[in-house]
């Protein structure tokens, strides 16, 4: 066989080349798909390198390190598990603390003591298991033993958990501050459905009640209300609860003296001219005064300490105090200081004493219950205010005289009767001087001179009180020599010694006057009556003289004729008299009963005797009209109604309005301080 030749060889190695480059190729091509299908898997491996590589760090780090920071590592993972332990304990109490604490109050009470020690437990250790955790961390970077990224996020991770311990109020989540809040609803809730105003008694035994009122909430309650203070107290939530217990005590007290209206209280100056326009409103006020606090600010004192009788002495006297002057304890001071800037009178000082009474009466009760540090306004308010009683009251008393003496220029009245000044200042100074006021005006007395380092001699009151019932007499004699009608002078000395005798007689001014000074007056008053009724009705019964009429002898015409002239002048002087005294009082209805009598014994029976014998020739006549102008029943009973007083013509004890002007033209207001 022949060789192949060169030709042939090169062929066969040209289609070896290409059989081989067609695989090579194709193997390519495969190993190109693979390649394609692994790049995944390449990038997957090279993004855990990095903690492949911190993983396997620790092989690379010393020995030594390795050795000791699994003992670092176990001390600083037990507190933190503690911990963790107590977050797991505080979020089981949730549900129990988010309920009603009413249902069951001592269970709650309870429940929130376990959270208090439990966020103590946190307060205290939270931060010391922290810090072994930053010390782990530091360690771990000092000796590179773990990965530089992995440290950071530790450490950032332990920065959050440092500032969150730091916020001690996030521990719970805000647990503790809700239960709070519903302690502080149940201290409310407990306090309102118990807290009922005090019944009401009829006003005018209100100051009657002798008891003191009792404690007006239950001891249960009272123990709840102690147990709920406590908790919150340790939480810094006392100020909240005296709050609450302010707020509503003295919305209860304010509800149960509602019902007395005390609208009055808010009275101003402005709005009244003088005292005795609010005289009843002060008589009201010395029982409501009384009843707030015997019934309703003693029961208050004795429950502020009740309640609050365990967190201490200044705290349950704050909130007294407070309660005391939201529920109108200052309303009722401002009230008698209105009463002490009014106009000065002498009805203000009979209600000045009255006021003074009221507070004297209840010294030991202000004492007691507003004797502390906390209730120093109420005490400034009530010092102040006895002062200006006292210096009010001491002013108008040492004026008195003088304001009597100044009277004395007012013309007399008119009427003959007794002057609204007399009337008053005598039934003034009995009063000065009686049961009511007389050891109450001496006390205010005494205390006005010690003030002024002076002495109040013992009898003191009775002497100016006597000074000024003779400052009346000589007003008295005054006024009787100012009138120009000498009948109209001895009637008003007959009305005036007959209201001193009758007025003093009896009282502890006519006994320290004495008995002989009484009987002056008496005397004056008969001679006054004697010397009136002998110059005026006496003169009446000469008109009908008798005389010529039996022994007349011209006949019935000549005698019918004298008797009608002797009529005529009886009428017209009669007329006359009755017209000018018509207008005349005698207020004493007594003395009026006796004068009139008088008058009827002096003047009907010699008319019924006059008309009986000669009234006959008269009658028959057809001018007999103009004669006979009486009747004997007629004439008697005009002369028995004599000098009575027209209604409103003298006032009472209270006075006249203080704008008017009394009938008889005397302005007895003209001064600020004047007597009546």
């Amino acid at each position: 066989m022949a060789e192949p030749t060169v030709v042939e060889r090169g062929i066969q190695s040209l289609v070896t080349a290409s059989n081989h480059l067609k695989s090579s190729l194709e193997k390519s091509k495969a190993i190109g798909v693979a390649l394609e299908r692994t790049g995944p898997t390449f990038d997957e491996i090279e993004q855990r390198l990095p903690s492949l590589e911190a993983a396997v760090r620790p092989i690379r780090a010393d020995r030594e390190a390795l050795a000791a920071v699994g003992g670092h590592i176990n001390r600083a993972v037990g507190p933190a598990a503690a911990v963790l332990k107590v977050f797991d304990a505080v979020h089981g109490l949730e549900k129990s603390l988010l309920s009603d604490p009413k249902n069951d109050l001592s269970g709650y009470l309870a429940v929130l003591k376990r959270l208090e020690e439990a966020l103590k437990f946190l307060g205290e250790n939270c931060g010391l298991a922290i810090q072994w955790l930053e010390d782990i961390v530091e360690y771990l970077e000092d000796h590179s033993v773990a990965d530089e990224k992995y440290l950071s996020n530790l450490k950032k991770s332990l920065r959050g958990l440092r500032e969150f311990q730091e916020e001690k109020a996030r521990l719970d989540g805000g647990l503790r501050d809700a239960a709070l809040d519903k302690l502080e609803n149940e201290f409310k809730r407990l306090l309102k459905d118990n807290s009922v105003p005090l019944p009401m008694a009829s006003p005018p035994s209100l100051g009657e009640q002798a008891c003191i009122a009792p404690s007006q909430l239950p001891v249960t309650v009272i123990h709840k209300l102690q147990a709920v203070l406590g908790r919150l107290r340790a939480n810094n939530r006392l100020e909240r609860c005296v709050s609450i217990y302010v707020e509503v005590r003295s919305s209860n007290v304010r509800a149960s003296l509602q019902a007395l209206d005390l609208d009055y209280l808010d009275i101003s100056v402005n709005e009244f001219n003088d005292v005795q326009s609010i005289e009843g409103y002060i008589s009201q006020w010395g029982n409501h005064l009384e009843f707030a606090v015997k019934h309703l600010f003693e029961a208050e004192f004795k429950l502020c300490n009740d309640v609050f009788e365990r967190v201490g002495l200044n705290v349950w006297l704050d909130c007294f105090s407070k309660i005391a002057a939201q529920a109108g304890m200052l309303a009722f001071l401002q009230f008698g200081k209105t009463v002490t800037d009014s106009k000065k009178d002498p009805i203000k000082l009979l209600k000045l004493l009255d006021i003074f009474t009221s507070l004297n009466k209840l010294r030991a009760d202000f004492n007691r219950l507003f004797g502390g540090a906390a209730c120093a306004e109420i005490q400034n308010f009530t010092r102040d205010l006895i002062k200006k009683l006292i210096d009010g009251a001491a002013e108008i008393f040492w004026e008195l005289l003088v304001q009597v003496e100044i009277q004395k220029q007012i013309p007399p009245p008119s009427d003959g009767g007794v002057p609204r000044l007399v009337s008053f200042v005598t039934d003034y100074c009995n009063k000065l001087v009686g049961d009511k006021y007389k050891s109450t005006l001496t006390q205010v007395l005494i205390i006005h001179k010690s003030w002024r380092s002076e002495r109040f001699q013992e009898n003191q009151l009775m002497v100016e009180v006597l000074r000024i019932i003779k400052m009346i007499e000589q007003n008295m004699d005054v006024w009787m020599k100012a009138y120009p009608d000498q009948t109209l002078a001895h009637f008003f000395g007959m009305n005036n010694h007959w209201h001193l005798y009758k007025s003093l007689k009896g009282t502890r001014i006519g006994d320290q006057l004495g008995d002989s000074w009484l009987k002056e007056h008496d005397q004056y008053k008969e001679y006054y009556a004697t010397v009136f009724l002998r110059d005026s009705w006496g003169k009446l019964p000469s008109h009908l003289s008798r005389e010529g009429l039996i022994l007349f002898s011209g006949g019935h015409a000549t005698a019918r004729d004298l008797v009608k002239k002797r009529l005529k002048s009886f009428n017209d002087a009669f007329d006359e008299m009755y017209k000018k005294q018509s207008m005349w009082v005698v207020p004493e209805k007594d003395l009026r009963e006796r004068v009139c009598q008088q008058i009827v014994q002096a003047v009907v029976p010699v008319y019924r005797s006059y008309m009986q014998n000669y009234g006959p020739l008269v009658e028959k006549d057809a001018s007999s009209s103009k004669y006979v102008r009486y009747s004997v029943v007629a004439l008697e009973k005009i002369l028995s109604s004599l000098y009575v007083p027209r209604p409103m013509r003298y006032g009472s004890f209270k006075g006249t309005p203080p704008s008017e002007k009394l009938k008889n033209d005397v302005d007895l207001r003209r001064t600020t301080s004047a007597v009546v």
